[in-house]
Formats: C-alpha cells, structure tokens, sequence
C-alpha cells in the first residue's frame, strides 16, 4: 500500500495515513475482511515513526473501519447496520417560556431512576445511563490500573486534576477541532460538578440565563436553587430557534446561555456548523458567556462539526465533557476546558469544593486511554446504540399513534416523543411503571415544567427489551388518546 503523505501540510502525519486508507476502503478498493499491512511494514513504506501508524490505525478503529485482530494485525470492518433514512416529523410549537420562580423535584426523579437501575428487573427507558457492554474487560483496566499503586493514589492531586490524563484528553478534543493544551483543562467530578462550578461563577439570584427548551433537568435544577430567572428557548428540528434567541439576548441581556449543541438531551439533535456559527455570534455581538455541554459528543454515529468552543476568539465558552456515558457513570470522571482568566478562578473554587477528583478514578480513566481499549470500546459501544436506535424507530412507527412525532439523533442514548395534547402523562407513567417499565413525563426537561407531552426515551438497551417496552408504552398511549 502506497501513502503519499505531504510533509508540509498542516494537517498531522497520522490523519493524511487515516484519510488516505479511509478513502480506499470507501471506494472499495478495500474490502471487508481485507487485511491491512502491519505496523512495522506500513511505518518503514511511509517513512513513519511506528506510533504514527498506530495513531492512525486506532482512530479508523474508533471510525469503526477497521478492527484489530489479536496476534494477526487490523482488517477492514463489514458495515454495521444502515442508518434509517427518513425525515423527522418532530416539529414543536415555538413558545418561549419565562416561568416565575416554581419548585422542581429532580432528587426525587433521580433517587427514583437509581433505585429502578439497582433492582434490575425493570426498564428505565427514561435514564441517561449508558449500556453495560462489556463489564469484565472494564473490570481488567481498572484492576490494571490500580495494581500500580504509588504514592500518586495516596497524596492529595492537583485541583485541576493529573497531568497525564489531561494531556491525553487534549489528544481527544484535538481531533474534535478543538486547538487547546493540557493547561486548559480542569478534571471535574463529573460534568455536573463542571455545571454546577460555571453556573455558580456565572450566575448571581436574579440573574437571567437563557436555556433550550427542553433541555437537560439537572442543569435546571441547579438554575433553580442559584436563584437564577430561567428564559426557555424552544427548540427547532436544527437546534435553538435562533429568531427568539437574538430577541431574548437583546430584550434580556443574559448572563449565560446553557447550550448542547451535539446529541442535545433530551431531544438527540446535533445542531450544524451554520448553526453553531450563529449562536457563536449572537453570544459575541452581545458579550454573554456560553457554557456547552457536550456529555453525548463521543456517542455520535458520524463525524459532527466542531464544538462552539473551537468557534470561540474571546474566551466567552467553557465546555465540559465527561466519561460517564462512555465508561462507567459510577467512575465521576468529568472534564472543563476553559481559556482566559476564567480559568485560576474556576480552578480555584473546585479546589475549595473538593481539593481534587478521586486520583483512583483518574488513573482508570488514563488506563483506559492509554491501553487502545477506550476506542474500541467506543466502537462496540456506538455499533450497539445504532442498533438499538434503529429498532426503536421502527417500532415507534408500529406501535406509537400516529399524531406522535420523534426526532431521528445520529447517535447519543435516546431519542424525544412529541405526544399529542391533553394526555394525562403522570396516569401513563404510571401504568407504564405497573409493566415494569419506568418512564417520566417529559415536562420534567422544561423550564418549572411548563411544556408539551413527550418522552425521553433511551435505545441503549437491548433490542428486545425496546421491543417489549416501545409496544408496552404504545399501548398504553393509544388507549389514553
């Protein structure tokens, strides 16, 4: 196999060798099952460092184009399931929602879903927890990991978390786009805790802050108990109406806008490079700060644009990202990327809340980056949510009435239903809660609750347990409607 490679080119050495074989195998001139040269021999054909081909190589694994064999070298992949092709009928009415202060019980519907997980016979198609697929290979690393005991595991870290581990995070956003350095980087609890720290260094009581509607409860929640005046933006098939958006920043003057721009939850819409161009935009003209969440980002089925983060020249975005809906929700390994002055002063309060993130977490998540296994898991782990989504669209449109609508995300955990007005969805959940199917009403993703029936519902389970659930929840809908 010859690799042109150019030398000057600012584009690194390893994606001119991913693109290249990329290109061969989209063409057809590789074939699944076809084997690709080993290491040693494509470095010395290309005149590479042998870590250069195996940089290569694991990104086009991650791509799920190739697959590595032990102890025989990497083969192209047979194509996994099609995407459904198709339009989303989802469509919802463009209200803005400015709600008066109200309570929101997000600890209750958290206990709730925790304890359906723990007892294991019921199906949480309402949660956000990733599935389980491979729990002795995950048991390995972290054994793995932790055999290297040191003093490192027995001492206070950093607040911003290991070195080590934020240098190969930086090589994962890196190919996301995003042009940072390891000193960017601020290792959180979990992206919750990287919420709650921006909101409360953003956002004094009575401060407005601008949200989609719907969007992600915990962050809510966290609005709620700041004191914060919550303006909810509706959500368009492409994303935040960017009409209402422009008018709201200038009626209101926020001090932030809370945005997921890829597999938003709980809608799974990826919003496009115009889009996120816009918003960027919007967010400079008006000097108001952005915080984007991209938890799902890792998850998605096909390349997506480069996060608001990568658009940013004024230090206005902070992003988080997080291993639990990669890993294990259980490690609380989240991650902050923060440019500008924002970053000694965000710094500072983590190390006021907790000193540091677990230094055992850390290392199994650095185990897992440096091992290889992370991308292939990441591989398994998308190959298996297409499936799932796949199947839970075609059986929503077998068993779900027709009035509903759904949005149709490329990737993520779960999807959104639009149902038809005036359905009691507390009387539904509840008989859905009776067949051991555990749902919440979707109102619980807007702002003091005021918005449409829907679901949430999550296709990283098996198959067959999304059959059961999406016929059981069909059911029940029609007999209400």
């Amino acid at each position: 196999m010859k690799i042109l490679l150019d030398r000057r080119s600012p584009d690194p050495v390893y994606r001119q060798i991913r693109d290249r074989i990329s290109r061969l195998i989209q063409s057809g001139t590789l074939q699944p099952g076809d084997r690709l040269p080993s290491i040693r021999t494509l470095a010395a054909a290309a005149r590479v460092n042998k870590l250069t081909v195996i940089e290569a190589y694991g990104v086009l694994e991650a791509d799920g184009l190739v697959y590595a064999r032990a102890g025989s070298g990497y083969f192209v992949s047979t194509p996994t399931h099609p995407l459904i092709q198709g339009t989303s009928k989802f469509a919802p009415r463009q209200e803005v929602v400015v709600p008066e202060q109200g309570e929101m019980s997000y600890f209750d519907l958290y206990m709730a879903s925790v304890q359906a997980h723990h007892q294991g016979e019921i199906s949480v198609f309402s949660s956000g927890f990733p599935y389980l697929s491979d729990a002795d290979m995950l048991q390995r690393i972290a054994r793995r990991a932790l055999r290297h005991v040191d003093e490192t595991l027995f001492n206070y870290a950093l607040p911003q978390g290991q070195e080590p581990l934020r240098k190969q995070i930086v090589q994962l956003l890196i190919q996301q786009g995003l042009d940072i350095s390891p000193d960017d980087l601020i290792i959180t609890s979990g992206s919750m805790q990287g919420l709650s720290l921006v909101m409360n260094y953003c956002v004094q009581p009575g401060d407005w802050v601008i949200v989609e509607n719907p969007t992600y409860h915990g962050a809510l929640a966290i609005l709620q108990n700041l004191g914060a005046r919550v303006i909810g933006i509706p959500m368009t098939n492409e994303g935040i109406n960017l009409d209402l958006l422009a008018q709201y920043l200038h009626s209101h003057r926020p001090r932030l806008i809370y945005t997921i721009s890829t597999l938003h939850n709980p809608t799974g819409l990826t919003t496009s490079q115009a889009h996120r161009q816009q918003l960027s935009a919007l967010a400079n003209q008006y000097q108001c700060r952005v915080l984007e969440d991209n938890a799902y980002e890792g998850l998605s089925f096909a390349a997506v644009p480069p996060p608001l983060k990568a658009l940013d020249q004024a230090d206005h975005v902070i992003y988080v990202g997080t291993f639990s809906k990669t890993l294990m929700p259980g490690l609380r390994v989240g991650y902050l990327v923060v440019t500008g002055q924002d970053y000694s002063r965000l710094l500072e309060r983590k190390l006021l809340q907790d000193l540091g993130t677990s230094t055992a977490a850390q290392s199994i998540v650095s185990e897992f980056l440096a091992s290889g296994y992370y991308r292939r898991h990441m591989t398994q782990l998308r190959n298996h949510n297409l499936l799932g989504r796949n199947a839970m669209l075609t059986l929503l449109e077998q068993h779900f009435p027709a009035e509903a609508s759904w949005t149709m995300p490329e990737g993520g955990l779960f999807l959104w239903v639009k149902l038809p007005d005036g359905l009691p969805m507390q009387l539904i959940c509840s008989e859905a809660a009776a067949e051991k199917i555990m749902v919440t009403p979707g109102s619980t993703f807007f702002p003091n609750q005021q918005g449409y029936p829907a679901m949430r519902l999550n296709f990283s389970y098996p198959v067959d347990a999304i059959e059961r659930g999406v016929a059981i929840l069909g059911k029940i809908i029609k007999r209400h409607l």
